[in-house]
């Protein structure tokens, strides 16, 4: 199986950094570049932060710019989404509908089964993995221990050294997840946002890694005393194949670059 993940889209209609940003040609440049592929994935795994404020214009525009993926995604929310006008922007996309407060799911029908799971906590840019959710996480596991399995969720279960996006992490029941995974060697890895770059660690018995953003970068700045700053390094995304070892991951660019040349 070949899993194409992208990550923070961040369309906006407005708003601060708009017309810098340009969220919209960044997002139409990557599913031209994913169209493109070949081998081509099975599948786009999509970690959150799809629209900036929410609203149904912006995931109006979403939606239209995702129909022109050849290629069936999947989505979770982010901390600038709203779930329930994600659901109803998206009603053809039944894992998402549901009475839970909560976006979040499973799906049996790929070779790797699927969890997708919620971390948001409305109009807050941190994260949080209530006892609800992690009940939930930890049946889901029970039902499947052998299966291999992929996590999708937008905060990324551990500390980046971007002190200031760390502030905005997965602050409410880490170590509890991680006590919930820890039992399973089933678990392929663990996908995320958020972090707009790629970043591996490992978390329990597996890997959890962050995918570079359609729309813009953080500044890869440790310093202590940083400011939350972001720029224009070449967007990306990561492929997730699954061969003979596991699932292995390769980031890449969107965009076009000369080559390739024969060695």
């Amino acid at each position: 199986m070949l899993i194409a993940q992208i990550t923070d889209l961040h369309i906006q209609h407005g708003g601060k950094h708009a017309e810098r940003i340009q969220a919209q040609a960044h997002l139409a440049a990557c599913v031209h570049t994913l169209n493109a592929l070949d081998p081509r994935p099975d599948l786009v795994a999509i970690t959150g932060d799809l629209t900036e404020h929410g609203r149904p214009d912006e995931y109006e525009t979403l939606k239209r710019l995702l129909e022109g993926l050849d290629i069936p995604f999947v989505m979770i929310p982010g901390n600038h989404d709203h779930p329930q006008t994600l659901r109803d922007c998206f009603p053809e996309h039944q894992y998402l509908q549901s009475d839970s407060p909560f976006v979040q799911y499973v799906l049996e029908d790929w070779p790797l089964r699927i969890i997708g799971l919620d971390t948001t906590i409305p109009r807050s840019g941190q994260g949080r993995l209530c006892p609800d959710r992690l009940a939930w996480l930890a049946e889901t596991l029970a039902q499947a221990p052998d299966r291999p399995t992929l996590l999708i969720m937008h905060h990324p279960p551990f500390d980046t050294g971007i002190r200031e996006m760390d502030k905005l992490g997965l602050i409410e029941g880490r170590d509890a997840f991680v006590q919930v995974i820890e039992p399973y060697r089933n678990i392929e890895r663990i996908l995320c946002g958020h972090l707009h770059r790629t970043i591996i660690c490992r978390v329990g018995n597996t890997l959890a890694s962050t995918c570079p953003g359609t729309a813009h970068q953080i500044a890869l700045d440790l310093r202590h005393e940083a400011t939350l700053s972001f720029n224009f390094e070449p967007p990306g995304y990561q492929l997730h194949w699954q061969g003979r070892h596991g699932l292995v991951s390769h980031h890449a660019l969107i965009g076009e670059f000369p080559g390739p040349y024969p060695f």
